[in-house]
């Protein structure tokens, strides 16, 4: 079974339920990128925020 693969969103996080599976993509149309700092200047400060946990 195939996923609908977002090919404008790159995604390594494979615990996340909407990774493609067999692909580094997202299969979200659109995702929520925020931030956890006041003033964030590095790429840790972001967050995906449209990140959710697969479930098993």
């Amino acid at each position: 079974m195939g996923c609908n693969a977002n090919k404008s969103i790159g995604c390594t996080v494979h615990q996340c339920q909407y990774h493609c599976g067999s692909e580094n993509y997202c299969t979200l149309e659109k995702i929520n990128v925020g931030t956890h700092e006041s003033n964030p200047s590095q790429v840790q400060c972001t967050d995906c925020e449209s990140f959710k946990v697969k479930s098993n």
